[in-house]
């Protein structure tokens, strides 16, 4: 692929400063901006349903929701 830049006068002497030609300087920089980052680990099968478990550890603790929520439902705990 080719790309024709106007390279600005700042890029140039950065590119000149480090010794490299300032198609050379804008392809390191640009490498550097789309190389893809490492996944974190990834995990287990094990590993997710402990974590899927931990999400759900006190869901029996949650009340059960109305038939029909309204507005004095919503706000029954607030003064």
């Amino acid at each position: 692929m080719e790309i024709t830049v106007h390279i600005p006068d700042v890029l140039a002497a950065e590119a000149k400063a480090r010794g490299l030609r300032p198609e050379v300087y804008v392809e390191q920089l640009l490498a550097r901006q789309v190389t893809p980052q490492p996944f974190s680990k990834l995990r287990t099968a094990d590993e997710i349903r402990a974590w899927l478990d931990s999400l759900a550890q006190f869901s029996d603790k949650i009340p059960p929701l109305p038939e029909s929520i309204s507005r004095e439902w919503i706000y029954q705990d607030h003064d």
